[in-house]
């Protein structure tokens, strides 16, 4: 096989490959051989008719034509795959020579990923949130605790938000009880939302013996309007224990309320810093998106949505949940979701163009020990060597994707090196607490993964 490479309008490139007649009898052999098993000839049976006597009844362009649709896309990649071209999309292949006897020469054009340069990426300023826990903070984490140890007390008091009521209820629909909508002593916790939200609105300032009378939606969003009648038998209020040294030391492993103020402080402000490490990514990847002039190609924006789409539903698969049912509970119809995605993979598509554009002006390499490295987290548990693992991806043509996606995880760590990262209140955070683990090799979004198409070693 022989193949050379030619710019084509815009970012495409026209492939043009020659096979010679030898390479491709193979794909022939094989086109027969499958031709055999479908066709019934006396004396022969199902697979065992000879080929020459194939070629007698059917022709020898048969076979070719059958032979030309699998052979010409795998001489393609193995041409783009020689040839490190980094395709985005599908080709548009067309066969020139030899469609019917002799040497094959075919031409491919398509789209490759475009490179870009952008400016103004070293010092970017990017906000995130405040990496240390507040007393307020610490409080609510406490008080969440002692809530769990808390007993709810009678008051003789209208509710409140957080207060609880027993209530009577009965749900109806043109006078008709409604299934699963009717029941006594119900303990309500006001401000949950529980039920139907209207019930919040008519419990906040009630008191015990009153009745109360309004219309609500039906849990079910393709129901009727449901009349409610709720009758507060009761309003109890969760009393908490008190915070002392002897109730922590009976509840918890620590000795004092100072103990335990030290200890949820420390774990706030550890996942505070979490939060930050990967805020901080995230936001150098919209602010690098800002820097690329050009618009996201479609094709790469729309595999993107397509990835993005497979993943959402396979998490939601996993929880039994159906996008439809999913859109419903977060309040959003298809076309407003659809539009949201689009426009997040046009952001993710821009920030890979940006990353590989760093890559590039900074001379960011890979070595070999990092290759090493990468691979080995690549195989996992699997039962291969990294030189065996490197020759299958080389084979697949996925080697430099391997090394694209880790000169990129590079470039984003250069970047946040050498980032102005503050909080809210304007104070820098330290580079150190910034860097990720040693062990941390996840994905951050907008910048840890090819969009579409391929690169080639």
């Amino acid at each position: 096989m022989k193949s050379t490479i030619e710019p084509a309008e815009g970012n495409k490139v026209k492939v043009t490959v020659q096979i010679e007649d030898a390479e491709l009898e193979p794909s022939v052999a094989a086109a027969w051989r499958e031709i055999a098993k479908e066709v019934r000839l006396p004396g022969f049976r199902p697979g065992k008719a000879p080929r020459k006597l194939l070629e007698q009844q059917f022709g020898s362009e048969y076979a070719r034509s059958e032979a030309l649709k699998q052979a010409v896309p795998e001489f393609y990649s193995q041409a783009v795959i020689d040839a490190d071209v980094d395709v985005i999309a599908a080709p548009e292949l067309e066969i020139t020579e030899g469609e019917e006897s002799g040497d094959v020469t075919f031409e491919a054009v398509v789209e490759t990923r475009p490179q870009v340069q952008v400016a103004g990426y070293d010092g970017l300023r990017v906000e995130v949130p405040r990496a240390t826990a507040t007393q307020e903070e610490v409080d609510e984490q406490i008080n969440r605790m002692r809530s769990q140890y808390g007993e709810l007390t009678e008051v003789e008091r209208a509710a409140a938000d957080t207060d609880y009521v027993t209530i009577d209820i009965s749900g109806t629909q043109d006078g008709e009880e409604v299934e699963g909508l009717s029941v006594e002593d119900y303990l309500y916790l006001v401000g949950s939302g529980m039920v139907a939200t209207e019930f919040d609105e008519h419990l906040v300032g009630a008191q015990a013996g009153d009745e109360l009378d309004f219309d609500a939606d039906h849990p079910d969003p393709e129901e009727d309007k449901v009349q409610f009648h709720l009758v507060v038998k009761n309003v109890k209020e969760r009393v908490l224990p008190e915070l002392t040294d002897e109730w922590v030391a009976e509840t918890t492993e620590f000795e004092s309320v100072q103990d335990l103020r030290t200890d949820t402080e420390e774990g706030l402000s550890q996942a505070r810093e979490g939060e930050a490490r990967i805020a901080v990514r995230t936001n150098i990847g919209v602010e690098l998106a800002k820097l690329v002039d050009i618009d996201a190609p479609d094709s790469l924006v729309n595999s993107e949505v397509q990835a993005r789409l497979q993943n959402l539903a396979y998490q939601l698969q996993g929880r039994g949940i159906r996008i439809e049912d999913y859109l419903q509970i977060t309040g959003r119809d298809p076309e407003s979701f659809t539009a949201e995605l689009k426009e997040s993979s046009e952001e993710a598509v821009k920030v890979d163009l940006a990353l590989r554009a760093v890559v590039l002006a900074e001379g960011i390499d890979v070595s070999d020990g990092e290759m090493d490295e990468e691979i080995e987290s690549l195989i996992g548990d699997a039962d291969l060597t990294v030189e065996d693992a490197r020759e299958e991806l080389r084979t697949g043509g996925q080697l430099s994707a391997v090394r694209s996606d880790l000169a990129k995880r590079k470039a984003l760590e250069w970047l946040v090196e050498r980032s102005e990262v503050v909080d809210a209140d304007g104070v820098a955070l330290p580079a150190e607490l910034l860097a990720l683990p040693e062990e941390d090799h996840s994905d951050h979004d907008h910048s840890d993964h090819d969009h579409a198409g391929h690169d080639h070693d």
